[in-house]
């Protein structure tokens, strides 16, 4: 895991989601790589995707359920998971959570 992002562009209207239990800002690379880094307060919610993603945690810990599945799977800061494109994940955040959302190219 990186610590920063350099010679990027950030969007300073920030992503509020889930009445603000989810918090986010879009970073912009210059290859056009959009990615978005924030933090999920603790909570119970359900996330749709469009493109494929990995959720990187920097700090917290959290359960996942992707779509279709009936596992839970728990993961904490330092560890990452994928999620498919056109999908959806249930996330029950157990600690603050601190991540990057990298979007794949499909």
């Amino acid at each position: 895991m990186t610590t920063q992002f350099d010679n990027v562009s950030v969007v300073k209207k920030a992503n509020l989601y889930f009445d603000g239990k989810c918090v986010s800002h879009t970073v912009l690379f210059a290859d056009g790589t959009r990615k978005t880094i924030g933090v999920i307060f603790p909570s119970s919610l359900t996330f749709n995707t469009g493109a494929p993603e990995i959720m990187e945690l920097n700090a917290g810990k959290c359960r996942i359920r992707l779509k279709g599945e009936d596992t839970w799977n728990t993961y904490e800061g330092g560890q990452s998971f994928n999620v498919p494109g056109n999908s959806s994940f249930d996330i029950e955040t157990l600690e603050t959570l601190d991540y990057v959302c990298h979007f794949v190219a499909a």
